[in-house]
């Protein structure tokens, strides 16, 4: 595991029973790398995709009582049309075809629109545990 080289100024946090699992899929559909993390009683895993940009993966706490993510996994609805605004985490990326196409070849349900009036296009997905996901294009 590489060592952390300076702060990150952007960062999100999600609760998983198995952070592993959140680990490997945000590496391989996104490129996060695993950064040095601090020894906690509980575990953790850090991923930064960037400099500027990391995520915190925490074990969740056997007493938690609310679902794995807004849309638990185990939900019998994971629909990405029916994704609601700002439930979700959003990357921009230039290669966005590309993302689309991996996305589909590994068989995760997309659903995908174009910002009115702008050249922005727009996939969304969740992950394993259900956390909405949205890639966009850079084509600005």
């Amino acid at each position: 595991m590489a060592a952390a080289k300076g702060a990150c100024l952007n960062h999100i946090s999600r609760e998983s029973s198995d952070i592993r699992r959140l680990a490997d899929f945000y590496k391989e559909i996104f490129g996060f790398e695993e950064i040095e993390s601090p020894k906690f009683e509980f575990k953790v895993i850090w991923l930064k995709v960037s400099p500027d940009f990391a995520i915190h993966l925490i074990e969740r706490s056997p007493d938690t009582q609310l679902p794995e993510g807004p849309y638990s996994a185990a939900s019998p609805v994971l629909d990405p049309t029916h994704l609601p605004r700002g439930h979700h985490v959003c990357f921009s990326v230039s290669n966005f075809d590309s993302c689309v196409q991996s996305l589909k070849d590994k068989g995760i349900k997309t659903f995908q629109r174009s910002v009115p009036n702008r050249p922005i296009r727009q996939v969304f997905f969740f992950d394993p545990d259900g956390n909405g996901l949205e890639v966009a294009s850079r084509d600005e």
